[in-house]
């Protein structure tokens, strides 16, 4: 399970790069899901974020997940070429599998590496 320290992470297994802005499903996560098959971001670049709502579906060969957003945030760019190479989820998700990139929101509330690997070693599974 790779979870990077310099990221923060919800309980809804996503993660945020304090330093890129950029945010995206967990490896624990895509994981979980298998072998990511399609990948739709529902948020567009101007659109404001609230932290916890739906900001874009994931489906593997054996589930389908919504993905949250990490912060309430202004969407500042997506990666246009993750819904044409979904699985870009399963082989980068911390790399070119990112999501979105948000800006102006506060991380705070999020955890640290240690606490999420804490829950994910548990076996805390949010896949729908």
């Amino acid at each position: 399970m790779n979870i990077p320290t310099n990221l923060k992470y919800t309980k809804t297994d996503e993660w945020f790069d304090p330093a890129n802005h950029k945010a995206g499903l967990t490896d624990y996560a895509q994981s979980q899901l298998s072998d990511i098959v399609f990948v739709e971001i529902i948020v567009a670049v101007g659109d404001t974020l609230q932290a916890g709502k739906q900001m874009a579906s994931v489906e593997s060969v054996k589930a389908a997940a919504e993905s949250y957003a990490p912060i309430s945030a202004k969407v500042t760019a997506i990666n246009e070429g993750l819904p044409d190479n979904p699985e870009l989820l399963n082989s980068d998700p911390y790399g070119k599998g990112w999501m979105v990139q948000i800006e102006g929101g506060d991380a705070s509330g999020l955890m640290d590496a240690a606490a999420y690997t804490s829950i994910a070693k548990n076996g805390h599974i949010n896949i729908v």
